[in-house]
């Protein structure tokens, strides 16, 4: 249908209940605006733009920055097939070949199925690679081979299995299904809450300090630290938000806690909160988690109707409001900063540091924001005191830590361990050992962000202080496998793909870092490598970590720079067919 012939009576329903929201509601607005029209054309832009006075060229900037929003016409169906290395090492090029063939081109058209076939860079469903979604559904363990009956049966329902020696994080997972509210209270559930309310804020956050909790999203920053921060700031409103926009390559612990556990999250979250003294709490999903909204969505609704959110939380007295926001597509707004700029209704650009979120944070109020695993430990810390939950784990990272398996792993999934336990017992011990009784060629810890190690890292310990004096990275518990077959210069390319694709363009460092990295590890990976391409990586790596504005650009290049290190003879002008043994 032309742009003049829309039906615009549609739109103007659909913003009615956003206009009071004002430019906070642009990002959800679009959202729903797009499913009932298939797109964004340019007079529903309007449209938007006026009922929420934002200029329109700032909601057309938002349309193209997030990969979520379409401005011109789309196929009916879309398929988003995951292209990283763990999708990848499933046979993610297969399949994608295959949907392709079958459903793209003259053939596909005539018959009306109206499919667009795209590469996702991750849905975070690594551990159930191959993985695809289609119409806003995610699937995991898709055989490519049956990709004829993709659209009618395409695939498994993602969850994932669950290891590990402990189950501290991950006790009410495991039913393939969202944990109900009375499920969750019969097992305790909402006791830290009432144990919290009974104490007072610095009582709460004295507590947090106490256990040593650091974050779980890869910063590891002090929890407490970060809270009592921005309760000691006189400026009001203060905020809190959950950041559960989980996109790192090879990351899916998250997921499964949101799909699984959500009233821990929840919890957690209204601890923080009446700890801080805020009132307005922010979920920000990540616009693929579809199960995880439904889940969210519903705890979110339990909570409200049992009291434990609205005007007097659990008849304390202290009124809390829980906002759950999907985002739309964008890596980058895992940075804290980017995060507020999406939810100002922005694009998701980071900003300069300082100041810092506890001090100028969303709307340039005091903010505390943490990550779905680290809200899911305050419970744990609460009911058992701090002193207790130092006991697992080790003296300068105490607790569980929950760690994402993917790749050439016998049981790949999401387990949990206390900190102290060695790579080796994790991967071989726990989770198998390498498939198909292979040998060991290299793990990437950390994911996209991450560094690469060899089989002598086994015996190290999944502890921040001794990952760091081997100069591996913890981040959020990626643990990506690669069998002694595999090319790692494919997983190179892949990582250095995502973060061209990825970069938001704001700063220059990483803007032209990422796409001159890729451009050579290209080369690197078709064997045309030119003389002095060591070196233009080398320099544009250090260039990318020594002045990125935030942590994306700032770690693009550690994959990269840590296979330079370990497999030199993969960055060589005629290297070995099929990689190297």
């Amino acid at each position: 249908m032309p742009d003049d012939a829309l039906d615009l009576s549609l739109v103007q329903v659909i913003l009615e209940k956003f206009i009071p929201k004002g430019r906070h509601a642009l990002i959800p607005a679009l959202h729903e605006v797009q499913a009932a029209y298939g797109y964004l054309p340019a007079p529903v832009a309007k449209e938007v733009a006026a009922a929420l006075k934002v200029p329109l060229s700032e909601v057309f900037g938002v349309i193209e920055f997030y990969s979520m929003f379409y401005s011109q016409p789309v196929k009916r169906t879309i398929v988003h097939v995951c292209n990283d290395p763990a999708c990848a090492m499933a046979g993610s090029e297969a399949l994608m070949k295959n949907l392709v063939h079958q459903y793209v081109g003259a053939s596909a058209e005539a018959s009306g199925e109206g499919v667009t076939v795209e590469r996702a860079p991750c849905l975070g469903l690594c551990e159930l690679a191959p993985a695809i979604m289609v119409r806003d559904v995610q699937r995991g363990h898709v055989d490519a081979s049956g990709a004829g009956k993709l659209l009618e049966e395409f695939g498994e329902k993602p969850y994932s299995i669950l290891g590990g020696s402990v189950h501290e994080l991950t006790a009410n997972c495991g039913k393939r299904r969202p944990t109900t509210l009375t499920e969750y209270t019969s097992a305790g559930g909402y006791a830290a809450l009432r144990k919290a309310l009974t104490m007072e804020p610095a009582a709460v956050i004295a507590e947090v300090k106490a256990s040593g909790l650091v974050g779980r999203g890869g910063a590891a920053f002090p929890t407490g630290l970060k809270w009592e921060s921005a309760a000691k700031e006189p400026t009001e409103p203060k905020y809190v938000i959950c950041n559960a926009d989980e996109a790192e390559p090879g990351t899916f612990k998250d997921r499964v806690l949101l799909e699984e556990d959500p009233h821990r999250i929840l919890e957690g979250l209204i601890i923080a909160s009446y700890a801080v003294g805020s009132h307005q709490a922010t979920i920000f999903l990540r616009g693929e988690y579809t199960n995880a909204l439904l889940a969210m969505t519903q705890a979110i609704d339990e909570a409200q109707a049992a009291g434990i959110l609205g005007k007097s939380v659990l008849g304390s007295g202290f009124e809390l409001e829980v906002e759950l926001f999907r985002g739309a597509g964008a890596y980058v707004c895992g940075e804290e900063t980017a995060l507020f700029e999406a939810l100002e209704g922005k694009r998701g650009f980071p900003r300069m540091k300082p100041p810092f979120p506890t001090t100028s944070g969303l709307y340039g109020k005091p903010t505390v924001i943490n990550n779905v695993e680290t809200l899911s430990n305050i419970p744990s810390i609460l009911i058992k005191g701090a002193a207790d939950y130092r006991k697992v784990g080790t003296e300068k990272s105490p607790g569980t830590k929950l760690f994402c398996l993917s790749g050439d792993i016998r049981r790949p999934g999401l387990y949990e361990v206390p900190f102290g336990i060695s790579i080796r017992h994790l991967i071989y011990d726990l989770a198998g050992g390498i498939r198909e009784g292979r040998d060991l060629k290299g793990i990437l810890f950390g994911g996209a962000a991450g560094a690469f190690a060899d089989a002598t890292a086994l015996e190290v310990t999944l502890s921040f202080e001794d990952l760091k004096a081997h100069g591996l990275p913890l981040g959020s518990g990626v643990i990506t496998v690669f069998d002694e077959s595999r090319d790692l210069r494919d997983a190179l390319a892949r990582l250095a793909y995502f973060f061209a694709d990825q970069s938001c363009g704001k700063c220059y460092p990483c803007q032209l870092g990422t796409r001159r990295q890729l451009e050579v590890i290209e080369r690197v990976a078709a064997g045309r490598m030119l003389p002095g391409d060591r070196d233009r990586l080398t320099d544009v790596g250090w260039t990318m970590t020594d002045a990125s504005l935030c942590g994306l650009g700032q770690t693009a290049a550690s994959a990269v720079m840590s296979a330079l290190k370990l497999w030199p003879e993969l960055f060589v002008e005629n290297p070995p067919a099929g990689g190297v043994a």
